[in-house]
């Protein structure tokens, strides 16, 4: 038999699961958010950011590694490894050293949103500035050619 307060108790349940599941989706949005961001700020499209296995494909070129990595996310204990050496090069990609990388690694949401909503900028891939291209300089003409040199002075005459 059910009491009053036992329906009461299923009601506060319910209540407390929606507005958890609310607060996760607003969570979940704004990572989602932060990642379209991030790559928005390293030159990719955003869209790239939410195509699951291939947001991580252009994850990997943004920070400068082959896409062929992807294969060692889907090894047991390798893919720690590999998740941790590709945190270190967004660090890096976007000028930020060790302490930022610890921050992505064992607080990654919290330092996700730094990256995407912060003032960071992307350097290059892994850290290494990626040179801007030249200033296009449009030919000039060609130098004339150097002026005859005078004729040697007459011989006197006798």
């Amino acid at each position: 038999m059910y009491t009053e307060s036992d329906a009461a108790l299923g009601a506060g349940a319910a209540m407390f699961s929606g507005i958890m599941s609310f607060f996760y989706f607003a969570v979940v949005v704004l990572l989602i958010v932060a990642m379209w961001k991030i790559f928005t700020k390293a030159g990719e499209e955003g869209w790239k950011s939410i195509i699951p296995i291939y947001n991580i494909i252009v994850l990997l070129k943004i920070v400068g590694r082959p896409a062929w990595w992807i294969i060692l996310f889907f090894i047991p204990f390798v893919n720690f490894v590999i998740m941790i050496i590709v945190m270190n090069d967004l660090s890096k990609s976007f000028g930020h050293g060790l302490g930022f990388t610890l921050g992505l690694i064992f607080l990654s949401n919290i330092f996700t949103l730094i990256l995407g909503f912060g003032s960071s900028k992307y350097v290059g891939p892994g850290g290494v500035a990626v040179a801007a291209p030249a200033a296009y300089i449009p030919p000039t003409a060609p130098p004339a050619p150097p002026a005859a040199p005078p004729a040697p002075p007459a011989p006197p005459a006798v």
